[in-house]
C-alpha cells in the first residue's frame, strides 16, 4: 500500500443566495448574476460547489434568516448531496450562523466569512497578512468562536487561528483586544513606510496611475499588457490582493508608475474596508485613476456602482479628495467579448479596450497622456547660458514646449507636475519668471 498516495476528498459546498425582491429597483442586483458571483467566490478557495440556489426571502427570520420550511428543505438537500459546507451569500448574525449549523448538521459560512477566508488565502506580503488578520479579529470580536476555516489545515493559519492539528481556539475579549491593538500599531508603521516610499517616488518623481475596479475586471491583465510585467492574472475572483507597482513609459516618452490594487466587490465587509485602508491609500495618492470595468459582464453597471460607492466612502472618511472623479478614466475592458472596441458605445471620459488582444490600448495611452498633461503647470524659466544642468533637468523631468536662446542665456517654456515644479524651485531658486516680471 505504500506505493499509493491517499488524496483528501474535496470539500463539497452548497451556495445559497437569500434573495429579497423588495427595495428600490436601481438597488436590485440580478439574482442570477449575484448567485454566479457567490459560486465563483466559493470555487476560488478550492471548494467544489455541488448545489446552488437562490431562495426567495418573504421575511427575515431572526433565528435563521431563512424560513423554517426553507431550512428543512435545505437540510434534506445537504444530506442528499453530502455537503460539507453551506455558504450563505448574506451576512449572518452569530446566532443565525449557530442555529443554521445545528439545523443543517454541517458548517455554515456567511458572505463576510467567505471573503475573509479568500483574502486570507491570497494575501502574500506582510502588509496583506496583517490586514487580513485584523479583519478576521474584528469579525470574530462579536462571536468569540472559532471561524469555520475549512482549509486551515491545508495552508496553516494566522497567529490567532492556530495551526494544523489545533482543535479549538482559546481566546477571550481581552486577548482579542490586545492582538487587535498590536496589529493596528504594526499597520500604522506600514502606512508610515508607504508614506516614505511615496515621498521617494516624488523625488524621482513620476506621476502615479492607479488601477481600480471590480474584482476579476481584468486589472492585472491590463497591468501586464501595459508594463510587460508578469503579475499573477487569471480568470479568478480576488486573484490580486497585494498592490503591485511598476514603471512604464508612454508612447509620448513620459514615464509613469502604474499601481495594481485589490479588486472591489459588492457588500465588502466593513472589517475589510477599514483593514485595507493602507492599500487603498495608493488610489488616494494617484495622479490618474483608471477604473477598469468588465464591459461584457451582465452586472457591469451594478459593479461600477459598487466601486464608486467604496471610493465615495473613502471621501467621507477623509482618505480620498472629493475631486477624484476629475482625474478618473473609465477603461471598458473585455471589448473582445462584445464584438470589439467599435461595438462599445462611445462615452465621455471612457476608453474601450481589450487587455487580452491589445485592441484599444493606443487610444488609452493617448487619453492617459491628455489627462497627465492637463494636470501639469506651464511656467517660464530664465537660465544663464552656463546653466546647462538646469536645462537638462527640465528636459528630463518636464515637457519643454518652447525655447529662445539669447546672448546671455535662455528662456524656456516648460510644463511640469506640481511636485517637479516645487523640486526645481528648491534646486534652482529665482529661475522661474513671475507673470509680472
Amino acid at each position: 500500500m505504500s506505493g499509493f498516495e491517499t488524496k483528501k476528498p474535496a470539500t463539497r459546498a452548497a451556495v445559497i443566495l437569500p434573495w429579497e425582491k423588495s427595495g428600490p429597483q436601481e438597488e436590485i442586483r440580478a439574482a442570477d448574476a449575484r448567485l454566479e458571483e457567490a459560486v465563483g467566490l466559493t470555487a476560488s478557495i478550492g471548494l467544489v460547489v455541488v448545489r446552488q440556489a437562490a431562495i426567495l426571502l418573504r421575511a427575515r427570520r431572526p433565528a435563521t434568516l431563512l424560513g423554517s420550511g426553507q431550512v428543512e428543505q435545505l437540510a434534506e438537500a445537504v444530506k442528499l448531496d453530502d455537503v460539507d459546507v453551506v455558504v450563505i451569500d448574506a451576512r449572518l448574525s452569530p446566532g443565525q450562523q449557530r442555529n443554521l449549523e445545528k439545523a443543517l448538521a454541517c458548517k455554515v459560512v456567511d458572505r463576510t466569512g467567505l471573503i475573509l477566508d479568500i483574502f486570507g488565502a491570497r494575501a502574500a506580503t506582510r502588509e496583506g497578512v496583517l490586514q487580513v488578520e485584523l479583519a478576521h479579529l474584528e469579525y470574530q470580536r462579536s462571536r468569540l468562536v472559532r471561524l469555520w476555516t475549512h482549509l486551515e489545515r491545508q495552508r496553516g493559519g494566522f497567529g490567532f487561528l492556530g495551526g494544523p492539528g489545533e482543535t479549538q481556539m482559546e481566546a477571550d475579549r481581552r486577548m482579542l483586544a490586545e492582538r487587535i491593538g498590536k496589529i493596528r500599531k504594526e499597520l500604522e508603521q506600514v502606512r508610515r513606510t508607504r508614506g516614505l516610499h511615496r515621498e521617494s517616488r516624488k523625488r524621482v518623481p513620476f506621476p502615479v496611475v492607479a488601477l481600480v475596479g471590480y474584482t476579476n475586471a481584468g486589472k492585472s491583465t491590463l497591468f501586464n499588457a501595459l508594463t510587460g510585467a508578469s503579475v499573477h492574472a487569471q480568470d479568478q475572483l480576488f486573484a490580486t490582493l497585494d498592490p503591485t507597482m511598476r514603471g512604464m513609459r508612454l508612447p509620448s516618452g513620459r514615464n509613469v508608475i502604474l499601481s495594481d490594487t485589490v479588486g472591489f466587490i459588492s457588500e465588502l465587509p466593513t472589517e475589510l474596508i477599514a483593514a485595507f485602508r493602507a492599500t487603498l491609500e495608493e488610489v488616494a495618492q494617484a495622479d490618474v485613476i483608471l477604473h477598469v470595468r468588465d464591459i461584457s459582464h451582465p452586472d457591469s453597471v451594478a459593479q461600477r456602482a459598487d466601486v464608486l460607492n467604496v471610493l465615495d466612502g473613502m471621501v467621507r472618511d477623509g482618505v480620498l479628495d472629493s475631486h477624484w472623479s476629475d482625474r478618473t478614466i473609465e477603461v471598458l475592458n473585455k471589448a473582445d467579448l462584445v464584438g470589439g472596441v467599435e461595438a462599445v458605445p462611445k462615452r465621455e471620459n471612457a476608453v474601450a479596450i481589450s487587455a487580452i488582444t491589445g485592441e484599444g490600448l493606443p487610444d488609452l495611452f493617448e487619453v492617459l497622456d491628455q489627462y497627465l498633461t492637463r494636470s501639469m503647470k506651464s511656467v517660464d524659466v530664465r537660465l544663464p547660458i552656463t546653466d546647462g544642468a538646469a536645462l537638462a533637468w527640465l528636459y528630463q523631468h518636464g515637457e519643454v514646449v518652447g525655447r529662445t536662446d539669447r546672448d546671455d542665456g535662455m528662456d524656456v517654456q516648460v510644463r511640469l507636475f506640481s511636485a517637479d515644479l516645487e523640486r526645481f524651485e528648491l534646486l534652482h531658486p529665482d529661475r522661474i519668471v513671475q507673470p509680472d516680471a
